[in-house]
């Protein structure tokens, strides 16, 4: 198996809150979390001291980072400074978002 190339359908999930999951890859610096959050699905309001930011996939998220709420479409993008305040909620249908966080966060690593 090779170190560079990542089989994400081979991988499995971690459950970040009900309706919502993940499936994480990770190197020295930096890791990718495939987040999936299902229609009305939350994950609820939450701090991490990482600086994470992410593009959306698919469907339609509703974000709030720092007080300030959004809802976001494909191709929209989001930094989150460390310490910062946020959470996401599913709208109509499922939404995927690709996260990348840094430093690694090592509770992500399954």
């Amino acid at each position: 198996m090779s170190d560079y190339f990542l089989d994400v359908a081979s991988r499995g999930y971690k459950e970040l809150a009900p309706g919502a999951q993940t499936r994480t890859f990770w190197g020295n610096q930096m890791l990718f979390s495939l987040v999936e959050v299902e229609a009305g699905a939350l994950v609820p309001l939450h701090t991490h001291p990482h600086e994470q930011g992410g593009i959306i996939v698919s469907g339609e998220l509703e974000m709030g980072i720092g007080g300030e709420v959004k809802v976001l479409k494909p191709g929209d993008m989001y930094i989150i400074p460390g310490g910062v305040e946020h959470y996401a909620q599913g709208r109509e249908s499922r939404a995927v978002a690709l996260d990348i966080f840094s430093p690694v966060r090592e509770e992500f690593k399954y």
